[in-house]
């Protein structure tokens, strides 16, 4: 982050600052050959910061002193051509296939592990799994996919875990480098854990889908050729098949049922009943969107993390807050701003005091009503026991 600072400008967003900053200090510790060693970074072709990153990290080589250092664009919208660098269809069925056992492991973690019995075990297992999901790719191996998902889920599944206990479910949006990276967001599921809740956090493939379902929009409304969507709704359909056997697991299990992530068009339909699908810069509508299947599906109480300087995202994640709570009067949304200035002390009162609503909450019907976060702060009081690790 300091790195980023010291390269970017101001006025860009933080996740420009993070990434930029993670790759030029990459080079700068010497953990990489400048002259034997290339960037990639992938551009949307939307009007974000994403299909900005090329020129920040190049500018930023550049002053670092790593002129030499191609930057490479990988991109579906022929923003930049790379001369002698090809994408294969072996290449992209590994990068669906990671996506796809990432997204599995990252789900069925975060609903075992606040719950284990023997601390440690969740993670050990997850390394196991992540180790032979990396030797997978690295070497190839074909016709091991479904097992491997079918043996994650059966492994966690047999994990020791205090079903006893009651936590509550926290829900984790926003825009997807703050969302994800825990650098960036201040190691949010290490927060929520830690305050005794359970996170849930939905997976990075839906966010690919979104970038395609939008060009139906674009073809109905802005008058878009038909092959466009043709196309992307071609990609949706073959994205579904890849990630077809996890759901059947996932819904298999009744551990893991809720867990199981719905069709893109599914998430677009709820959306719609807030807001226009024409907002698609930056996660959009999208982030809306995981919201209300969030509050859908029994997770009313939701951090929504919003990164300096990314307007779309404080207009369709903060600015929808006030909506969501009028449809859905159990909804426990608070928004946290994210950037290198800002108290992570405020950060962490603010979830606290959602948590503490949460905790409140939790034997009410549908997830109760949410509480003010000014009410909570004046009483702390809240029905049944407290999971271990609970404070306010």
């Amino acid at each position: 982050i300091e790195t980023g600072l010291k390269y970017v400008n101001n006025d860009a967003c933080y996740p420009t600052l993070v990434v930029t900053g993670q790759l030029v200090n990459a080079f700068l510790t010497g953990g990489y050959d400048p002259d034997n060693c290339s960037v990639m970074i992938s551009q949307t072709g939307g009007g974000c910061r994403a299909t900005n990153y090329i020129a920040f990290i190049r500018k930023a080589l550049k002053e670092a002193g790593f002129p030499q250092i191609p930057v490479v664009s990988v991109n579906l919208s022929g923003l930049e051509k790379n001369p002698g660098v090809s994408y294969g269809p072996r290449l992209m069925d590994s990068v669906v296939k990671g996506i796809v056992w990432g997204d599995l492991l990252m789900a069925v973690l975060l609903r075992t592990r606040p719950y284990e019995i023997e601390p440690g075990s969740a993670n050990a297992l997850y390394r196991k799994w992540a180790e032979a999901i990396k030797t997978a790719l690295r070497e190839r191996k074909g016709g091991v996919f479904a097992s491997t998902i079918d043996q994650i889920v059966e492994d966690f599944d047999r994990l020791p875990i205090d079903d006893s206990v009651r936590k509550p479910q926290v829900g984790l949006v926003g825009e997807i480098l703050v969302k994800f990276h825990p650098d960036a967001n201040n190691d949010a599921i290490g927060v929520v854990e830690r305050e005794g809740g359970e996170a849930v956090m939905p997976g990075l493939l839906d966010f690919m889908m979104y970038s395609f379902y939008n060009s139906n929009f674009k073809h109905e409304q802005l008058g878009w050729a038909i092959k466009s969507p043709i196309v992307s709704n071609a990609g949706i359909w073959l994205l579904e098949r890849y990630r077809a056997h996890m759901k059947k697991a996932l819904l298999a299990r009744p551990k893991f049922a809720a867990r199981a992530p719905k069709h893109i068009r599914e998430l677009a339909h709820g959306a719609e009943k807030v807001l226009q699908l024409g907002n698609f810069t930056g996660e959009g509508w999208f982030l809306t969107a995981e919201m209300i299947e969030l509050i859908e599906s029994g997770v009313p109480n939701i951090i929504c993390m919003q990164p300096f300087a990314c307007l779309p995202n404080h207009v369709t994640g903060k600015g929808m807050i006030k909506e969501l709570r009028r449809q859905y009067p159990e909804s426990n949304v608070v928004p946290v701003d994210y950037d290198p200035g800002a108290s992570e002390v405020n950060q962490l009162n603010r979830i606290k005091l959602m948590i503490a609503t949460a905790f409140r909450n939790i034997d009410k019907p549908s997830g109760g009503t949410s509480t003010p976060d000014v009410q909570v702060a004046q009483s702390t009081a809240f029905v049944g026991k407290p999971a271990k690790g609970f404070s306010s």
